[in-house]
């Protein structure tokens, strides 16, 4: 390889290894507002959400805690779309004892959401108000 092909490679590697650091040597996120955590929904150790219903303001996100002793699938309605509020879907799975946010939710409106692996169950529906 010449010289000039040889710093050229040197070159391109050090412009990719450097392209996520923020001067710091710190590896940088993209930046996405995250949002305030508007509310935070907790399934219980007896396997129900509460609060069933919550209102927050667009852009919030809301915060699930698993405090049960199964694992749960968050999604939002209907079953099995998802399609309603896809924010809430970023909650997904569910491990005992673990909290995951929604993304932001941004559209005023109504969404609703289950439990994906057990969808008929009442207990683990409810409703997030985005006003």
């Amino acid at each position: 390889m010449t010289r000039r092909g040889l710093c050229g490679g040197i070159a391109l590697t050090l412009t990719i290894a450097c392209a996520g650091c923020d001067g710091g040597g710190t590896p940088t996120s993209p930046t996405e507002n995250p949002g305030t955590v508007g509310a935070t929904i907790t399934i219980g150790t007896n396997g129900v959400v509460s609060p069933k219903e919550v209102t927050v303001t667009p852009g919030s996100r809301v915060t699930f805690v698993n405090s049960h002793n199964a694992p749960h699938e968050m999604t939002s309605d209907p079953h099995p779309e998802h399609s309603l509020c896809p924010s809430v879907n970023q909650v997904g799975h569910l491990a005992v004892g673990q909290s995951r946010t929604s993304g932001n939710l941004n559209t005023p409106g109504v969404c609703t959401y289950h439990d994906h692996m057990n969808d008929t169950n009442i207990n683990l529906k409810g409703t997030i108000r985005i006003q």
